[in-house]
């Protein structure tokens, strides 16, 4: 057991029943960078199980209402992967002996903040930060705990001109104020049950950097397969216009990708040969329209993406999303660190693999060491 894997799935905060885990036919959970997590498992169900005439009816799988937690342990270390609420349930009935299925489909709890449409609430005088603090303080009852990354860029506007007026669900605003100054939101489990964060910030590119992942290098190998590929058109420079004072005059400001809040992982980087004017910015205030800039500056740097899927008993732990990888033996150009963009778990019955993306901006990598 301790060499292997086991999963535990709650519901409503209760184990599952053996029925449930034993029912298990395949289970995918997905964790993106920026984006809302998932999972779906399908289940075998039969005519007179209890799953058919007593789970199902009894409302155990309804959505919304049923909050999912799933959690593997692997050679004794117990890991989140999961913690979310059912959005959606099918059924596909069989006339053949142990054909038919049950799929649950959920999403994290960033869901919750997408049910209900404030729209038209003012926030006269509160920066990007304590709008996001106040949408995200209701949901402290699910256990989401805010972390709140101050942006570089501060815009507050004096509430006597203009003040910020809510638009749709807290989900699609707090991603919107995201988007206005490069940074990513998502809500993710943390190793304690029931506890998740709620994460504002820039994407993390710096830490603690996973053991790793190794192809063409025989006994050494611990994935199954990765390729590379790299579009020299994503690199662009983005710039905004700013009025010369007492004049109609506006004048483009070109902002280059300084790196504020993402350290540098490659020697070379592309040539930027595309220049980008930001709609309307002379509208927006060179505050805001820096900021901006510097965020379509930073989401069109990463010029390399990475694929590959590996098998988790092989690599010894799990990849994690979110976060600093190392790659070795794919040649000197594309070795060295990248940043996880996204995990996606493949569970079945005596099979555990993941599937991944990775991204940095450039080629060759800083140092020829990496973690193992």
């Amino acid at each position: 057991m301790l060499k292997g894997f086991y999963l535990t799935a709650y519901f409503n905060g209760a184990p599952a029943p053996r029925e449930v885990i034993d029912a298990i036919v395949s289970l995918t959970v997905t964790q993106a960078a920026g984006q809302r997590s998932g999972f779906q498992m399908q289940l075998s169900t039969a005519k007179r199980s209890r799953i058919t005439s007593e789970l199902l009816p009894s409302g155990f799988f309804d959505p919304i209402t049923t909050r999912v937690q799933l959690v593997v342990t692997i050679s004794g270390q117990a890991s989140v992967i999961f913690d979310g609420l059912i959005a959606r349930q099918e059924v596909g009935a069989s006339s053949d002996p142990g054909a038919s299925t049950l799929t649950i489909t959920g999403e994290d709890l960033s869901l919750a903040m997408d049910l209900v449409d404030v729209s038209g609430i003012p926030y006269p005088g509160l920066t990007f930060e304590a709008i996001v603090a106040l949408n995200l303080a209701p949901h402290a009852a699910l256990g989401v705990i805010p972390e709140i990354i101050p942006s570089v860029f501060v815009d507050l506007p004096n509430p006597l001109d203009r003040y910020r007026t809510h638009i749709g669900t807290s989900l699609t605003f707090i991603k919107y104020l995201a988007s206005q100054v490069g940074y990513v939101f998502y809500v993710a489990p943390t190793s304690i049950l029931g506890v998740n964060r709620a994460y504002w910030g820039p994407e993390i590119r710096w830490g603690e950097v996973q053991p790793a992942l190794t192809i063409n290098s025989d006994a050494h190998t611990n994935v199954d397969a990765l390729s590379f590929g790299y579009d020299g058109t994503q690199a662009q420079i983005f710039a905004f216009m700013v009025q010369v004072p007492n004049s109609s005059v506006s004048i483009p400001v070109p902002v280059p990708d300084v790196g504020v809040l993402r350290p540098p992982l490659v020697a070379r980087r592309p040539i930027p040969f595309k220049l980008s004017l930001l709609p309307d910015s002379h509208r927006l205030g060179p505050i805001r329209a820096a900021g901006i800039s510097l965020a379509k500056a930073a989401q069109a740097a990463d010029c390399v993406t990475g694929q590959g899927s590996l098998n988790v008993l092989r690599y010894g732990r799990l990849l994690e999303s979110r976060g600093l990888v190392d790659v070795r033996g794919a040649g000197r150009a594309y070795d060295g660190t990248y940043y996880v963009k996204s995990v996606t778990h493949n569970i079945k019955r005596g099979e555990y693999k993941q599937s991944f993306q990775l991204t940095r901006e450039g080629t060759v990598p800083l140092s020829s060491r990496v973690t193992v």
